[in-house]
C-alpha cells in the first residue's frame, strides 16, 4: 500500500475538521456584531472577522482534534472538540494581532496587518497610534470571545474542567514566552539557550503540546497519555518554530505571507541568529552587528546577512536541530498507546508542520 493511499482518509478528515472549525467561527462571529451603531466600530469588527475567517492553517484545532481522537473521543459527538478548536483559533487570532503591533509588522498572511489597515483608512481617524491602540482592543476582544466559546463547548464535566485548566496554562506560558522574546531584543541577548527557552514557551507548548493535551483532556485522557503527548509535542513544536525562523530569513514571501527581511530588520533573537553570532569571526561578525536589527535594512544588506548565516554553518546547524527534534517526536509517538489512525495522522502532521506544506 502506498503512502498516498494511507494518507488520503486522514487528509480528508483534516480538511473536514478545518471546514467545521471555520463554520463554527463564522457562525459565532456572525452572532456577535458590534453592540453600538457606530460605523467606525463596525469597521473594526469587520476587519477582525475577516482576519479570523479569512486565513490561517488551523494547526491548533487540528492537533486538538487528533489529541481528542487519540484519547478515544470519537465514541462521542464531535461538536465539543470543534468548538474548543475554534476557541483556540480565536485566542490565536488575538495573539497574532498583538504580536504584529509589537513587531511593527506590515503584512500578515499576505495582507496588511490589522493595525496598519486601521491606521491607513481614509474615512476614519488615522495615524500609527490610533491603529496600534485599536488593534490592541480588537486582539483583546478576540481573546475574550475565546473564553466565551469555551464556556459553551460542553458540559461542566471533569474532561471540560481539565481542558480549561490546560487552556489557562497555555495562555500563561505563551505570554511568558512572548515576554522573554521582547526582553531578548531589548537587551540584545542573542544566546542560544535563551532563544530555545523562547521557542519552547512561545511556540512549542502553545502550538503543539497544549492543543494536543487539551483535546486529550476533553476526551478524558489519563495523565500517562497527556505526558506522552508532551513528549511528542514539545520537540515537534520546537522543530516547527526552528523551521519558521529559517523561513523568516530564507523563505518565499508569496508562501509565508510576510516580507523576508522582517525578522532581520526587527532584530529577532532566534536560534539561527544566535548560532550565526556564536560562529562568526572578523568581518562576518561586523556585518551581523551592523545590520541585524537595523530598521533601515535593505535587501542588499539582508542578502549579506543570509550569506553570513550560511557560511558560518548556522543554517546547517539549525537544520540538524530540526531533524533531531522530529526524530525525538516520532520516537515518542511510536511508544504512545493511541489508535493507529491517530498515530498515522500525527506522523503525517509532524512532516507537514516541519516542512510547511499544511
Amino acid at each position: 500500500m502506498t503512502a498516498e493511499v494511507v494518507e488520503t482518509p486522514i487528509i480528508k478528515i483534516i480538511d473536514r475538521v478545518r471546514r467545521e472549525v471555520d463554520d463554527r467561527l463564522a457562525a459565532f462571529l456572525d452572532a456577535h456584531p458590534a453592540p453600538v451603531a457606530d460605523r467606525e466600530v463596525a469597521e473594526g469588527y469587520r476587519l477582525l472577522r475577516e482576519f479570523v475567517v479569512g486565513g490561517g492553517k488551523r494547526i491548533r484545532p487540528t492537533l486538538c482534534y487528533w489529541g481528542w481522537r487519540g484519547a478515544g473521543g470519537d465514541v462521542g459527538p464531535e461538536e465539543p472538540v470543534i468548538t474548543v478548536g475554534a476557541a483556540l483559533e480565536l485566542y490565536h487570532a488575538g495573539l497574532l494581532v498583538h504580536d504584529d503591533v509589537m513587531d511593527g509588522s506590515e503584512l500578515r498572511r499576505g495582507r496588511p496587518t490589522i493595525h496598519r489597515s486601521l491606521a491607513r483608512q481614509e474615512d476614519r481617524p488615522v495615524g500609527q497610534a490610533f491603529g496600534q491602540s485599536a488593534a490592541i482592543l480588537l486582539g483583546a476582544l478576540a481573546q475574550a470571545w475565546a473564553d466565551e466559546l469555551l464556556s459553551v463547548a460542553g458540559s461542566d464535566g471533569p474532561g471540560m474542567r481539565a481542558a480549561w485548566r490546560l487552556f489557562d496554562q497555555m495562555r500563561s506560558e505563551v505570554i511568558c514566552g512572548q515576554y522573554l522574546d521582547i526582553l531578548a531584543r531589548a537587551c540584545d541577548d542573542g544566546g542560544s539557550e535563551r532563544a530555545l527557552t523562547v521557542v519552547r514557551y512561545k511556540t512549542a507548548k502553545y502550538t503543539v503540546e497544549r492543543p494536543l493535551q487539551i483535546g486529550g483532556a476533553l476526551a478524558g485522557a489519563d495523565p500517562a497519555l497527556l505526558e506522552a503527548y508532551s513528549r511528542f509535542g514539545l520537540p515537534l513544536g520546537e522543530a516547527f518554530q526552528l523551521r519558521d525562523d529559517i523561513l523568516g530569513v530564507f523563505g518565499d514571501p508569496s508562501v509565508t505571507g510576510k516580507p523576508v527581511t522582517d525578522d532581520l530588520r526587527e532584530g529577532k533573537q532566534t536560534v539561527l541568529i544566535a548560532q550565526a553570532f556564536a560562529r562568526a569571526r572578523g568581518p562576518q561578525r561586523e556585518r551581523l552587528r551592523a545590520w541585524h536589527g537595523d530598521p533601515g535594512l535593505d535587501e542588499r544588506h539582508a542578502a549579506e546577512l543570509r550569506q553570513v548565516i550560511v557560511e558560518t554553518g548556522a543554517l546547517a546547524h539549525v537544520e540538524s536541530l530540526i531533524d533531531l527534534r522530529v526524530d525525538q517526536a516520532l520516537a515518542a509517538l511510536r511508544d504512545c498507546a493511541i489508535p493507529s489512525q491517530a498515530s498515522e495522522a500525527l506522523t503525517l502532521l509532524a512532516g507537514r508542520l516541519t516542512h510547511r506544506v499544511l
